[in-house]
């Protein structure tokens, strides 16, 4: 295939992650690296929105440093969006907006990092290009600590936020059982529809040091079967009890247990979750009189790069370097994903391609076959699946005993 001479832009969109920035540095270093064909770097501010607004940055006067620096920076160092392109179809302003700016700047390359969401942009994006004659390569960048996007065998983000909880887990099952007097801890994890957050709790119980109570949004819930189990835990260990749920644990009917608590959505229409813990909490003092503590996880989940996985920061990074690679080879309409040889004695995993299409809008749960019934936590099989995936230690340096993240200028393109 003949070389595609022009710009490239990279963008991030939906909830950032501990690691979201070392993928942000694999494409950025990358790209740099292939100035024959790719001509200037840019990072799009908030994403999409920054590219319709002629908003982004020019890569190219950062220092090297800085960008390496970025591997070890949590959130989203561009700044991140959550603005969903209508069908173009429906409604084709933004598109020809994009389509604009890209033969304004000579953009020929669009690399976007994020989950669900930002793949059906991807998605879009690249069959309006093709749709309009217009040559631009475009290859979506996987990130989610939901751990949900089909076709990769795990999401970059994932393993740093299991690394996150599970310890945390371990931590507060210390605390929480100090006394001689019982008490039972809620803790709400993220997850909306996939339970992979809350399940990295069972690598808590692997370490012995685990929830008695495990509750993800694969199975139905019920309030009168969880009262009970609380109360037959809280029997045999003095009233002391601990239980994690996902935000986005679902009753038999199929309505989200949270949304008896919440009625917002984001801007992507999704149900704002969160508060259940702390409603179980209330249900579980009232009915069982015992003393009880909400503790919900939030941000922390996503932005704890201070217990990032070594393997989850280089898979990201590579991630965002393979994209490149891939583009610059010719490659377009796909997202990068995740491929890991089962039959290998070692953990080995290696990035590779699929059609960005069987991503978009497809989410992938917990298989059933792994979750143990009424509470009880998850099989070995989940264990074996996760647990490399938070190996080693990956951390900024430190300066006067805090990490140095990076400081990016952000000189805008004119």
């Amino acid at each position: 295939m003949s070389k595609l001479v022009g710009a490239a832009i990279f963008g991030q969109s939906g909830g950032p992650s501990s690691v979201i920035n070392s993928s942000a540095a694999g494409v950025f270093i990358e790209a740099l690296k292939h100035s024959d064909v790719i001509t200037n770097v840019y990072g799009a501010a908030h994403g999409i929105k920054g590219i319709l607004d002629e908003q982004f940055y020019d890569i190219g006067q950062e220092d090297m440093h800085e960008l390496e620096l970025l591997r070890n920076t949590p959130s989203s160092a561009l700044g991140s969006v959550r603005y969903k392109l209508k069908a173009a179809d429906v409604d084709d302003t933004d598109y020809k907006r994009l389509l604009e700016v890209f033969k304004k700047y000579n953009i020929r390359y669009f690399f976007y990092n994020g989950g669900n969401d930002s793949m059906d942009t991807c998605n879009k994006v690249s069959k309006y290009m093709q749709q309009s004659g217009y040559e631009c390569r475009v290859i979506g960048v996987p990130k989610t600590i939901d751990n949900d996007l089909f076709g990769t065998d795990h999401c970059p983000g994932y393993g740093s936020a299991a690394k996150y909880i599970a310890t945390s887990i371990m931590e507060l099952k210390l605390d929480a059982t100090v006394y001689n007097t019982g008490m039972v801890c809620v803790l709400e994890v993220m997850g909306r529809n996939a339970g992979w957050l809350t399940a990295a709790a069972q690598l808590a119980t692997y370490k012995g040091l685990g929830a008695d109570l495990i509750y993800l949004p694969e199975t139905p819930f019920d309030v009168d079967e969880f009262l009970a189990s609380v109360k037959d835990v809280c029997a045999k260990n003095n009233n002391k009890c601990m239980v994690v749920v996902s935000e986005g644990i679902k009753n038999a009917e199929g309505k989200y247990v949270g949304e008896f608590v919440a009625s917002k959505t984001d801007l992507f229409g999704h149900a704002q979750l969160g508060g259940v813990g702390q409603m179980l909490a209330d249900i579980i003092k009232n009915e069982l009189g015992v003393k009880v503590r909400a503790i919900e996880f939030s941000l922390l989940q996503r932005c704890a790069a201070h217990l990032a996985s070594k393997v989850d920061v280089d898979e990201a990074f590579a991630s965002g370097a393979y994209a490149v690679q891939a583009a610059v080879a010719g490659e377009t309409d796909k997202m990068v994903i995740l491929q890991r040889d089962y039959s290998a004695k070692e953990y080995k995993c290696v990035p590779a391609l699929m059609d960005v299409a069987l991503a978009a809008n497809t989410e992938k749960k917990i298989p059933q076959e792994w979750i143990l019934p009424a509470g009880k936590g998850l099989t070995q099989e989940y264990i074996d699946y996760a647990l490399p995936l938070i190996q080693g230690d990956s951390k900024a340096p430190l300066e006067d005993g805090l990490p140095r993240f990076a400081h990016l200028k952000k000189v805008l393109v004119k």
